[in-house]
């Protein structure tokens, strides 16, 4: 049975975030980057699918951890493994939270490389991916 909300493309989300967390990652195309980790600082917003209501003793399964995001951005990421672009860490994290869980309809996830700024400037991405 739909609800009249459905029909007219009207449907509940919640939105998870983990904002400012900082990761360090290989990744980077000038040879002063190629080495070592940079520092990033990853913010995420994690749109799921919504239950039509939350109770007192609704349990964590009706939801998501904060910690599968911060997993997501962290030990999620291959050991290793150079992402030329900061674009392809966006897309690796994305790809894991979209494999994690079937609820997970969009991600928006903004990446600050740290160590190119030199006046406190915000250098970085803002990437979002909807569910295909």
């Amino acid at each position: 049975m739909f609800r009249d909300d459905d029909r007219c493309g009207l449907r509940d989300s919640l939105q998870l975030e983990v904002h400012d967390f900082e990761v360090n990652v290989l990744t980077g195309v000038y040879s002063e980057e190629t080495h070592l980790p940079q520092p990033l600082r990853i913010s995420m917003t994690v749109d799921l699918d919504c239950p039509e209501h939350f109770a007192p003793d609704t349990p964590l399964s009706a939801s998501k951890s904060y910690l599968d995001l911060k997993h997501a951005a962290s030990t999620a990421l291959p050991q290793g493994v150079h992402f030329t672009l900061i674009e392809g860490v966006a897309d690796h994290i994305v790809d894991t939270l979209f494999l994690s869980d079937p609820r997970v309809q969009r991600v928006t996830i903004k990446i600050v490389k740290l160590a190119i700024a030199e006046a406190g400037e915000r250098i970085g991405i803002t990437m979002v991916r909807h569910r295909r």
